[in-house]
């Protein structure tokens, strides 16, 4: 519903089109510092109305001309409240989003392009998205006042984060919540993760199926998990973890997008509005004793966390770090902290 330019540059919306609800869409332009990423990794958009001048003091750009300079396809004039209902009830379909300026197009190769696409189950993509080098991070959370903190990070604990599509505001809270962190790429070993010496290992969200991603992940963090380090894992980093643990993935009918989706912690009883953003979840039946259900949906009664008995190491199905969304779940940054401590 709201976040265009976060929703389109977070790598876990790869290899798919976004049909955004809220009927308005462009209301607040387009800056440099609303992007999860370094450039866009929807495919394009699907929108109800034109887009919308924009009308905010931190808009350097118009919607349309942002999407434009990256070549990203979008279509107005869609009931998308309408689509919305049928993904409901029949799952996300497989589309073809074309532009052609001379406003000519082959259909029937159009159409054939859509029945041709494999579909996400089986797919890998996280590969496709993750940096390609080792980096450290040192940008904290954005405010009005201040823009992006720079925290001082002498002292402080070390976090190697692994990247598997992960946003930026998840490495921003990683910061804020005291972190040094290092960010490598998916496919790192488990002997070059420990041997940068982390506190602790975060295991980022990503795109594809978990399954197929976890054909040379699972190996990786099922030895980071022997280490008895802190870990902490958010969307594919907790159906990875769940794989890790002996666990079982499925593709669900529609998935779980956008913000405002009530989770229940279940030692507390409290509910938390989060954001979402995944097509795979874990089965809790699937879990081994020692793995515990910690969060559920409220929609319909998935599992969105859990975490082990005997070793500090829990993972949310769920977003916590927005971007764009309520900030319910900021908590489970400080959390992962406190285990370190």
């Amino acid at each position: 519903m709201t976040g265009y330019q976060e929703i389109l540059t977070d790598p876990s919306y790869a290899g798919q089109i976004i049909a955004f609800t809220f009927p308005h869409i462009g209301n607040v332009g387009a800056n440099p510092q609303d992007v999860e990423a370094i450039t866009p990794f929807a495919l394009g958009c699907v929108l109800r109305e034109p887009i919308t001048q924009p009308s905010n003091h931190r808009s350097v750009q118009h919607f349309d001309a942002w999407l434009k300079s990256y070549d990203l396809p979008a279509i107005t004039g869609v009931d998308t409240r309408a689509l919305t209902r049928r993904i409901r009830a029949g799952g996300a379909p497989t589309v073809v989003l074309a532009h052609a300026p001379d406003g000519v197009f082959d259909l029937p190769a159009l159409a054939e392009m859509a029945r041709a696409w494999p579909g996400l189950e089986g797919m890998d993509l996280a590969k496709d998205v993750w940096q390609r080098q080792t980096s450290t991070w040192e940008q904290g959370l954005w405010s009005l006042q201040g823009g992006f903190s720079t925290p001082d990070m002498a002292g402080r604990p070390h976090c190697v984060a692994v990247d598997y599509g992960a946003k930026r505001n998840i490495l921003r809270n990683l910061v804020s919540a005291g972190f040094r962190v290092t960010v490598v790429p998916g496919d790192t070993s488990a002997a070059d993760i420990l041997a940068l010496a982390p506190d602790a290992i975060f295991l980022s969200n990503g795109p594809g199926d978990p399954a197929a991603t976890g054909t040379y992940a699972i190996p990786i963090i099922q030895t980071l998990l022997q280490t008895g380090k802190p870990i902490f894992g958010i969307c594919l980093g907790h159906q990875l973890l769940g794989l890790a643990a002996g666990g079982r993935t499925y593709k669900m009918l529609q998935g779980h997008r956008g913000a405002n989706h009530p989770v229940k912690e279940l030692a507390s009883g409290k509910v938390e509005i989060t954001s979402m953003n995944h097509g795979f979840a874990v089965d809790a039946e699937s879990l081994p004793a020692n793995v515990k259900p910690t969060h559920v949906s409220l929609f319909d009664g998935t599992l969105c966390g859990l975490a082990w008995t005997d070793r500090p190491v829990f993972a949310v199905q769920h977003h916590p770090e927005a971007s764009p969304g309520p900030q319910d779940s900021f908590y489970l940054f400080r959390r992962f902290r406190e285990l370190v401590a």
